[in-house]
């Protein structure tokens, strides 16, 4: 597993700086996904960037495909890193592999941040989805095969319209989406049925939660986010960012980052 890191650490006598992991989406590694937000996070935090398996520089023989076993992956790496505890920050896939690393691993995970997911993608959630947007499932929507497919997508990931030149959406298209196999099978191995989906409760391990969502996120609704906070309980705080879609951190980095700072030191990454 590839994960970035911070170089150098602080020696023992200074102050201990707390960690805050982030998780990628799908449609980027770790770096691409984050590149707005390390700089700002790294002056206060032990920031660390892992690259999902079957993205940017990681891999695994196991025909595991599940965000659990992303999960336990993610977590194994950090404490052979000697990361003790953490903030986790996921966005996207990643904000559904940061629920499950909360969940299994609560002596980890101090605290969560999820934009754009959700603790589960139920049958009914994935339907309404795929309607949303014409397609017939996840691989066609975040699997593309075309300039005008990855077009379509960051269209429909972003509020604002933005013209992006074909040279520039066919090296992300080559450069981004290696591992189509392995990546289609984590597709097919996200959607649960709504009979399956549960809800844990973080609340028992006093893990303070932060939804952080664009107002127009067409990919996971603000109705969607504000459903998932009453599942989740007191310890859940939704917070929107206006004029901003499903990529809020790369369209209003600003702002995003300016949330999440707020989050992590009133209670998020607290050593």
């Amino acid at each position: 597993m590839s994960i970035w890191a911070p170089k150098d650490k602080a020696p023992p006598s200074c102050e201990q700086r707390s960690s805050v992991v982030l998780v990628h989406g799908f449609a980027g590694d770790g770096i691409v996904t984050w590149g707005l937000q390390v700089p700002a996070l790294a002056k206060r935090y032990d920031v660390y960037v892992p690259d999902l398996l079957h993205f940017g520089g990681s891999s695994s023989p196991s025909p595991d495909r599940s965000t659990g076993f992303q999960a336990a992956c993610v977590a194994a790496a950090l404490r052979r890193l000697g990361v003790e505890r953490f903030a986790v920050v996921g966005f996207s896939y990643g904000g559904f592999v940061a629920f499950r690393m909360a969940e299994a691993y609560p002596s980890l995970v101090r605290s969560i941040v999820v934009s754009g997911a959700a603790v589960g993608l139920t049958d009914a959630m994935n339907d309404a989805l795929l309607a949303r947007r014409g397609v017939r499932s996840l691989g066609e929507l975040l699997l593309p095969e075309s300039v005008d497919r990855l077009r379509s997508l960051f269209a429909a990931a972003i509020y604002r319209k933005l013209w992006l030149p074909d040279r520039l959406l066919r090296d992300f298209l080559e450069v981004m989406f290696t591992n189509r196999k392995e990546r289609g099978e984590l597709l097919e191995n996200l959607v649960i049925s709504d009979a399956d989906a549960t809800v844990p409760d973080f609340q028992q391990y006093k893990q303070e939660i932060l939804l952080l969502w664009g107002e127009d996120d067409d990919f996971f609704t603000m109705e969607m986010a504000k459903k998932l906070k009453q599942e989740l309980g007191e310890k859940a705080t939704l917070r929107s960012i206006s004029k901003a879609g499903h990529l809020a951190h790369l369209e209003r980095p600003c702002v995003y980052n300016r949330i999440l700072m707020e989050f992590l030191q009133s209670h998020g990454a607290a050593v």
